[in-house]
């Protein structure tokens, strides 16, 4: 596998998604959770979804309960709470693992590109992955980076 475009993913509504469906866009990948310290990122993630789209941008949430149980719902309570909450309109995904035995494929491609301050593995809700428009992982951001605080680098790439 050489990029995101190589994995499929499951909707949050359960019907596979290639990724290859966003070849050409420039993509922020993100474990989210609803009840997360870092949750109000929501706003910033889509905020950027609404001012890149039309310009071949996407976020694309992968919602993760693997860290404090902050994502203890199921598909129908994650996309309530979103909409409700955040109004959020960029693709959403069904919850995954993102480390360990059961992580994603698509998890274990972005560690094995980008490695974390601290290691490969992902410390936590909110990490960050930005892709290119080739489907290159360029960077990843900690959970402690705001969303708005990329627009310069996804600029860059568009």
């Amino acid at each position: 596998m050489s990029s995101v475009y190589d994995f499929t993913a499951d909707s949050l509504a359960g019907t596979p998604v290639a990724l290859k469906d966003f070849a050409g866009k420039v993509l922020l990948v993100v474990n989210t959770a609803s009840a997360c310290g870092f949750t109000p990122q929501y706003e910033g993630l889509e905020k950027l979804q609404r001012d890149y789209a039309a310009r071949g941008f996407s976020v694309l949430g992968f919602p993760c309960n693997q860290f404090g149980a902050q994502e203890p719902g199921d598909a129908k309570e994650i996309a309530s709470f979103c909409k409700l909450t955040y109004d959020v309109s960029f693709p959403l995904f069904a919850k995954i693992d993102v480390n360990g035995a059961g992580a994603h494929p698509l998890y274990n491609f972005l560690k094995s590109e980008k490695s974390g301050v601290l290691g490969a593995a992902i410390k936590w809700n909110f990490t960050k992955f930005l892709i290119d428009r080739s489907g290159r992982v360029v960077e990843r951001f900690a959970p402690t980076t705001k969303p708005e605080s990329l627009r310069d680098k996804i600029e860059a790439l568009l």
